[in-house]
């Protein structure tokens, strides 16, 4: 599968333009594209949705469906109204209802165990198949962006958390900039965990990692044993 640098070039070659120009467009640095990684942070996708309308979003991050939304402007159905065009339908086809580009396009999360979480983030280790995971359709939680969902197991984030809760987390494309005091699904060496992390003033080199129960101790993680990070956007509990 293609990555989301590779797509991006992909739709820069179908609309014709240079990718300095859809930086320019995006809001994007210099060379943005050609020395990114991974894919976009949350605040520079949502520049390059804005700054061309057209650019299906679920093909950009994950390959899915067609690369280019079918967007009717009020130009074009002037046009059609002037010219008298009109399209025959069927009964059938006057009751269905059209699809509405203003409305989030329908999108299942799978429920991830938390010790896949490594394999579902890309990294070398043994993958999961989504199609054995649990699908669930949260529009509350696709209005945030999460990417998957994955079950609480243990204490250590109680009372924020208890163990059998699900959390609605997002993928951090790029770990530059972190949102201290959030919690964080950790992908590290040392296994995958649910923590607030928090900036060690006089070792950047390390996280602090931190629990809601005051059992656990707080920890520090050096960022080079960090793979991936997801930050928690939502949570379902059930009593």
């Amino acid at each position: 599968m293609s990555t989301i640098k590779e797509r991006v070039y992909l739709y820069c070659k179908e609309k014709n333009i240079k990718i300095r120009d859809f930086e320019r467009a995006s809001d994007l640095s210099n060379g943005y594209i050609s020395s990114m990684r991974t894919g976009f942070g949350h605040g520079k996708l949502n520049n390059v949705l804005l700054a061309f309308p057209d650019l299906n979003r679920e093909w950009l991050l994950y390959g899915e469906g067609s690369m280019l939304k079918t967007i009717v402007n009020d130009t074009t159905q002037r046009q059609c109204r002037d010219n008298a065009e009109t399209v025959p339908t069927t009964p059938t086809a006057q009751n269905e209802q059209q699809p509405n580009e203003n409305t989030p396009q329908r999108r299942t999360l799978p429920l991830i165990p938390i010790d896949a979480v490594a394999g579902y983030n890309g990294w070398d280790e043994p993958g999961i198949n989504l199609i054995d995971c649990t699908q669930y359709e949260i529009p509350d939680f696709q209005a945030v962006h999460a990417d998957f969902l994955i079950r609480v197991s243990g204490s250590s984030m109680y009372p924020k958390y208890s163990s059998g809760d699900i959390l609605a987390c997002r993928k951090i494309d790029e770990i530059t900039f972190l949102q201290w005091g959030k919690i964080y699904v950790i992908d590290s060496r040392q296994g995958a965990m649910v923590k607030r992390i928090f900036e060690i003033d006089d070792d950047p080199t390390c996280i602090s990692c931190v629990s809601d129960n005051e059992k656990y101790p707080p920890f520090k993680l050096p960022k080079s044993e960090i793979r991936s990070l997801s930050i928690v956007v939502g949570a379902i509990r059930l009593e």
